[in-house]
């Protein structure tokens, strides 16, 4: 159990002034995959793992004040713990925080692991991300080595599309690999490149237009004005029937 470890590793980035996100997958324990979660597992830390540190709880179902009175009152250096789910992933930039702990990494995608990952790192100060994960598989596990080894966002987006697939392009799975007879997206990239770039120096043969005559196409757009005119004339009519035969000579009718 590296728990310990990691809690003293916690104590010592808030003893040296910095701060500490720790993420987790779930908001409250009802969750049935029996996840980390931000409400229980905060109070956990407030009352027992760091009750002489400054911890605070934030999550997707707090109303938006409160949300945004923790997450202020961390970027103000009020709080030196932020225990949080996924809401802090994007908009959150504190300079001073140097530590990112990830519950359950196993649970998120390469791109969100990035992403939370970005939040530390922003300031001149040293910083680390932490990942735990008690899952055993193998894949599972080169996934998390694939973040570890790389800060490259493009690089983990390829190996995020190699590992877990595409999925359907007109379909409803979001993951695994497409129904391709021979050609696979990560390894044919090139091919479909220099398939993409020819299309488009293709020029596309002009399609014959059917045959219609000026007249034709003139009385189609003269149509509307003429009904117009005749719908006009025939207010005209009812309201003043003398001026269907007036001419310029003549004179009103008394």
């Amino acid at each position: 159990n590296k728990r310990p470890r990691l809690y003293n590793f916690v104590r010592k980035q808030v003893a040296l002034g910095r701060q500490v996100y720790i993420v987790c997958p779930a908001v409250s324990q009802e969750d049935p995959d029996g996840l980390k979660a931000a409400e229980q597992y905060g109070h956990t830390l407030q009352t027992e793992v760091f009750p002489d540190l400054r911890v605070g709880i934030v999550h997707g179902k707090q109303r938006s004040k409160e949300k945004q009175a923790v997450m202020s009152a961390f970027a103000a250096g009020d709080l030196d713990v932020l225990v949080s789910t996924t809401v802090i992933e994007v908009g959150v930039d504190v300079p001073n925080a140097s530590l990112m702990v990830i519950e359950n990494a196993d649970r998120f995608g390469l791109s969100q692991l990035h992403q939370l990952r970005g939040r530390v790192g922003r300031g001149t100060h040293q910083s680390y991300c932490v990942l735990l994960s008690d899952n055993e598989n193998p894949q599972t596990r080169q996934r998390l080595k694939t973040l570890a080894a790389t800060t490259d966002g493009f690089a983990l987006a390829e190996a995020d599309l190699k590992q877990r697939g595409p999925g359907d392009f007109f379909g409803t799975r979001q993951t695994g690999l497409p129904q391709l007879r021979l050609a696979t997206l990560e390894g044919d990239l090139t091919l479909l490149q220099e398939a993409q770039t020819a299309a488009r120096q293709t020029k596309p043969s002009a399609a014959a237009s059917p045959p219609s005559s000026k007249k034709k196409a003139r009385s189609s757009i003269d149509e509307p004005k003429k009904a117009h005119k005749k719908a006009r004339r025939k207010k005209l009519r009812r309201a003043f029937p003398y001026l269907l035969n007036y001419n310029v000579q003549d004179q009103p009718p008394k």
